[in-house]
């Protein structure tokens, strides 16, 4: 039996260095995104980036126009500012493009955004939005460093400007392997933008707190709600526990 313990320990010891280095190859650390939805004002920014620069190729079904009411937007502003595709305010986020035509554009349909800060995180979006270089070795002349041969271009390169990745070798003299090449490069600009790299992150972090919005809406409600019912709960049950305490206690006192 403690033989078969020990070979048990020896076998899960061998299997540490293994775990932790397929841990390692995921890919690049990524920075915490700074996350608010109950800042209305950074989701109104993120939908307006949303609409503009997004909504051209990426469609978000499960999300109506009527919704952004919930941010602080009235109908007339949803109108006239954040309404490209259709006139009618409870219709959904849809793209006007079609999905064969997109598909033969970009060798393949860019994925609904209705969920993607669900399946991906808010740091993979963040990293993500922020992670695009320059690759002369790509179709569209763009990689990310956080989705490598990413198909998508960087439709954002005229606010954030271009950056390149720097590599650099092993210690056996030779280039890491892709993954860790990529993960173990840094970004350098090559050319400023419009905006600054602080006002840039800020831009991209308004739109990861949108598309984190969007992939459920009613969570603002919901944590609000489920508040309310904890202190009334409290509330509620305080006395009936202080009651129970001294009939219970009332005979030792």
């Amino acid at each position: 039996m403690n033989k078969t313990i020990r070979q048990l320990v020896a076998a899960v010891a061998l299997m540490v260095p293994a775990v932790g280095a397929f841990a390692s190859s995921e890919g690049p650390a990524l920075e915490k995104a700074p996350i608010n939805i109950q800042d209305t004002e950074s989701l109104q920014r993120g939908a307006q980036t949303f609409v503009n620069y997004c909504l051209s190729c990426h469609s978000a079904s499960a999300m109506r126009y009527n919704r952004l009411a919930d941010i602080g937007l009235s109908e007339e502003q949803i109108k006239s500012n954040l309404m490209f595709a259709t006139d009618k305010i409870g219709e959904q986020m849809n793209v006007a493009m079609d999905k064969k035509d997109a598909k033969n554009w970009f060798g393949a349909t860019p994925p609904d955004l209705s969920v993607i800060a669900r399946s991906r995180g808010a740091d993979y979006l963040y990293g993500y939005l922020r992670g695009f270089y320059r690759d002369p070795s790509r179709p569209t002349g763009w990689n990310n460093l956080v989705f490598d041969k990413v198909g998508m271009p960087h439709i954002l390169w005229e606010w954030q400007g271009e950056q390149e990745l720097h590599t650099h070798k092993g210690a056996d003299g030779h280039e890491e392997h892709k993954l860790e090449l990529v993960k173990a490069g840094t970004l350098t600009k090559l050319e400023n933008g419009k905006a600054n790299t602080a006002e840039f992150d800020k831009r991209m972090a308004d739109l990861t707190n949108f598309l984190v919005y969007i992939g459920e809406p009613v969570q603002v409600k919901r944590h609000q709600v489920g508040y309310t019912v904890l202190l009334y709960l409290f509330l509620l049950l305080l006395p009936f526990a202080y009651f129970l305490k001294k009939e219970y206690w009332k005979d030792i006192h």
